[in-house]
């Protein structure tokens, strides 16, 4: 069955090519036993892809069932998954089957495994290599023939060095991995997403679908969409049944979003990746720190900033000289130690000492703008030397946030568009004086 068929079936809207390896694998690894660990934030379907594994597998006509390992307190989780005999425990007043003696033959799809208690986890261990179980309260040895689905919104393999879960239960389930994408790594489906939502509301409630004008999708693509799809769905009924205009404009839809979330992702993000040639998706790639991503687009940007002022400046102070002009008025903080200056701009409220080369050296603190000394005709250019390191330039925007807010952590992190954590992990790194 090809991608496009699969998204049919199940109601997939989109076309990232992060999405399209995971529906590839998913559908090839169907047909098989192989334990299958699916990977990616809460709200972005990771059980969709169970049931395509299912159901794209010999055991589809046989029992699936979904478990959410979190939501089953620990001392019961054993016998919700393997079973009880009578009187193992106080309320175990009859024998009861487990989950996995229940759907034996098909699927079972453990979600939220990294929630799941070390002794339950042997339990899991041992069923997956053997496909044999012991009922709490028994000493029966019983089969069953089962298999295992798991997914996680937790990096497991972090789990296991911090001894919170089993590093063999880890390869045993990781036999192959699929990563399901976030929402704002897949920008191009976020308005698709919102169109299939609203129509299905707008049918179910007999009312006209809902529609953006361009800022308004500017700004449902900038959103970050911590919630991801979920999160996506839950706003689309929301604005279908709350709006009273049926063209919804960015302020109006700004609205319907946490405020808190708004703005947090730089704003030419959208453009540049719309620009961005497509690159091939590789399950072995790793998964880059968003929060580290964010504050090394702010520091692009705003090296790129910089940048085109000191050529604006530069280009308005060469036209300047060559008409005789005085020099225009600037507030870019753009002169540093070391620059070269002209003697030809020395004046007497401003005198420079004569060297061979007509140039002196002017320091940073007087604030001086830079000149070029275009006397021989020649188009002469002074290039300064500066760390391109991003740690220095990460430490530097960290203190600069730090001294705006007044050591205040929390002003600074939601600055700087990452968590309080992430600031406190990042200032004991690079031992900054708060």
């Amino acid at each position: 069955m090809d991608l496009q068929s699969i998204k049919n079936r199940f109601g997939i809207i989109g076309n990232d090519p992060a999405l399209n390896y995971a529906l590839q694998v998913a559908a090839q690894v169907a047909n098989t036993d192989l334990s299958v660990l699916i990977m990616g934030e809460s709200g972005v379907g990771k059980e969709i892809f169970s049931q395509i594994i299912h159901n794209l597998s010999s055991r589809k006509h046989n029992p699936f069932i979904a478990v959410n390992c979190g939501a089953i307190p620990e001392g019961t989780i054993d016998s919700e998954l393997f079973g009880h005999e009578k009187g193992s425990f106080t309320s175990a007043s009859d024998q009861r089957k487990g989950y996995f003696e229940t759907v034996n033959g098909g699927t079972i799809f453990l979600d939220e495994i990294g929630e799941m208690p070390l002794g339950t986890q042997a339990r899991l261990l041992r069923m997956l290599e053997t496909g044999e179980f012991i009922r709490v309260g028994s000493s029966k040895v019983l089969k069953a023939d089962v298999r295992v689905i798991a997914a996680t919104n937790k990096d497991l393999l972090k789990l296991t060095q911090e001894g919170k879960f089993r590093e063999d239960l880890y390869y045993r389930l990781n036999t192959v991995p699929i990563r399901v994408p976030a929402l704002r790594e897949r920008l191009e489906d976020i308005y698709l997403l919102f169109r299939k939502f609203v129509i299905d509301f707008s049918e179910r409630y007999k009312s006209n679908p809902i529609q953006l004008d361009e800022e308004a999708k500017q700004l449902l693509v900038a959103y970050p969409w911590p919630g991801n799809v979920r999160e996506l769905k839950n706003m689309a009924e929301q604005i279908s049944v709350l709006s009273t205009d049926k063209i919804v404009n960015a302020e109006k839809l700004s609205n319907f979003l946490p405020k808190a979330n708004q703005g947090n992702r730089m704003p030419m993000l959208a453009s540049a990746m719309e620009s961005a040639p497509v690159k091939s998706y590789n399950a072995s790639d790793a998964s880059s720190s968003n929060t580290e991503r964010e504050i090394l687009y702010k520091l692009f940007f705003d090296l790129r900033k910089d940048s085109n002022d000191i050529k604006q400046l530069l280009f308005e102070l060469l036209q300047q000289q060559g008409t005789g002009n005085s020099m225009p008025k600037t507030n870019a903080p753009i002169a540093a130690e070391g620059f070269a200056m002209p003697h030809s701009y020395a004046t007497a409220n401003n005198p420079m000492p004569a060297q061979e080369n007509n140039y002196v050296n002017y320091p940073a603190s007087s604030g001086a703008p830079v000149i070029l000394n275009n006397t021989d005709g020649l188009d002469l250019h002074e290039e300064v030397e500066e760390s391109l390191s991003l740690i220095d330039k990460e430490r530097e925007l960290i203190t600069k946030a730090l001294q705006k807010h007044k050591g205040k952590r929390k002003d600074a992190a939601h600055e700087l568009g990452i968590s309080e954590r992430t600031l406190y992990r990042k200032i004991k790194e690079y031992d900054i004086d708060e």
